[in-house]
Order: structure tokens, then sequence, then C-alpha cells
């Protein structure tokens, strides 16, 4: 496996592997890119990230997978959005390409007041593309040496966001777009490990998968991508309610080893099931 720092932007980290499979991590960065001084507040600001989920799948790179991080925050731009400003979750609360509010419905910006749409444009230009641009070439290259390629997306999110669903999520939140974006058989080898571990999780529940996983998820031309949603209790220390004083929770490797174990077992599950004899698929016929 190999880095390639000098071919990207500093923000945007590749790790390249040459497993058909590869790990994208939309939402692990904090960089606020100097917007600090135009932000209500800047712990907001970052208080949605996926926080620690790099570390989390520290081992994913000695399964020969292809790494894709940005360190750059989510309220900046968000890469796993449509970049026409269509919700994912019509009817339901979510956020935007460029959110102007937290999960919570905090304003990020003093007077609530919506971003220009110039400023949008920049900022997809400057980031959105970039990463996608990378995660286009790295799918195309594996895709070129293998028959099926796994796009992995790493997310996750605090267990209990009223204002996103009701109650507590599973742990383990699978997206396939309601199977449109992965073979069955693929969503049925990551769940297995799960099952057997007896931790709770769901399949296309209120998480069925955001825009890198429905814009490039097309299982007839060899490519399947799923989304993984880990409720941050899985592996953290989670408050009941998050403050400056106890959030983000640190990242403790015992307290997360169980967790990290399962993901392995969950990622090697989609690399051997790369390898089965691949069967029709109902857009190729």
């Amino acid at each position: 496996m190999t880095t390639d720092p000098a071919t990207e932007p500093r923000w945007l980290q590749v790790v390249r592997g040459d497993a058909p499979l590869l790990v994208s991590f939309p939402h692990g960065g904090d960089d606020l890119a100097g917007l600090e001084p135009r932000l209500v507040s800047p712990w907001l600001a970052r208080k949605d990230a996926d926080w620690w989920i790099e570390r989390l799948y520290d081992f994913a790179a000695d399964l020969g997978a292809t790494l894709l991080r940005t360190t750059v925050s989510r309220t900046v731009v968000d890469v796993n959005r449509d970049p026409s400003g269509a919700s994912l979750y019509p009817g339901r609360a979510t956020t935007g390409l460029c959110p102007e509010a937290t999960f919570d419905g905090e304003a990020l910006y003093p007077g609530g007041l919506p971003l220009a749409a110039t400023e949008i444009a920049e900022r997809r230009r400057d980031y959105f593309d970039p990463y996608h641009g990378a995660l286009a070439r790295e799918i195309a290259r594996l895709r070129a040496r293998h028959p099926r390629v796994v796009l992995y997306d790493a997310h996750s999110i605090r267990s209990r966001i009223p204002r996103l669903f009701p109650g507590e999520l599973p742990e383990f939140n699978v997206g396939s777009v309601g199977g449109a974006s992965a073979d069955p058989g693929l969503v049925a080898a990551i769940v297995a490990p799960l099952a057997r571990a007896g931790r709770s999780h769901v399949v296309d529940g209120r998480f069925r998968g955001g825009w890198i996983t429905r814009h490039y998820g097309r299982p007839a031309t060899g490519v399947h991508a799923v989304q993984m949603e880990l409720a941050c209790r899985a592996y953290l220390d989670e408050p009941a309610a998050v403050t400056p004083a106890n959030w983000p929770a640190p990242f403790e490797a015992a307290r997360a080893s169980g967790t990290r174990d399962l993901l392995r077992e969950v990622l090697q599950a989609a690399l051997d099931w790369t390898r089965r004899p691949p069967r029709p698929h109902p857009e190729a016929t």
C-alpha cells in the first residue's frame, strides 16, 4: 500500500491498497478552514463530527484496503450530501451541503442567515469536488483490478438525537439504499458477524445511505456501496447530554476494542464476499 500526498490537497488523505475494498471517512475531520471568526461557536461547528472514526478503523490498511479521508469539518462542506442541495431524506430533519445548523438545530452562524450561493459553490469547488474526484479515481483503479469492489462508507453519530430520530439508535446501522447500492449477499455477509455477536443492528433503518453510497453503489457495474453508521456508544463513553466539557469523549482503546474487533470481522467478511462467484444482478439482465 502507498500514500501519495504530492498528488492530493493537504486536507485529503489517501492510502492506496490493492484489495477490492475502499473505506471512506467523509466526516472525521475537524478543520474549520478559517471559519472560526464567523461561527457562533467552534465547538458547535465540530459537535457532529464522526469522532475518532479513523482510529477505530486503523486496522483497515492491514487488510489491503484503500482509505480516503478528509480532515476538513463537515461544517465547511459535507462531502456526503447531494451537491444539488436536494434532501437525502425528504420530509425529515437533516443537514445540507454546507450546514447552517447542528443536528440538534442550533444555528452555526450568528443571526441564522443563510449562506450565499456563491460561497456554497466555492466550498463545493474547493473541497467537495476534489474529494469525489479522488474517490472516483480510486474506485476506477480498484475496479480495473477486480471484478467486484466494495465501497464501505464509515460513519458514527450520537445514539440519541431527537430532532433526527426517535429513541435510541441500534449500535450498528447498515445502509444499502434498500438494496439498490449493494448485492444482498454482501449485506448479509456484513450483518452476520453482528448477529453472531448479539450486537444491536438494523439494515436500511433511519440511515439508508448518504450521497456517497447512493451515487457510487452500482452493483450491475461491479461497485457495491454500503454505509455503516455506528452509534457512538458502541466505542465511546457517550454522555447522556453533550457539552463543551464532555464532548468529544476521549478515544480509549480498551473501551473500543470489542467494537474494533467486530468491525475487523465485518470488513474481512466483505472482502471474502468479493471472492465468491458473483450472481447476476437484476439490473444486468
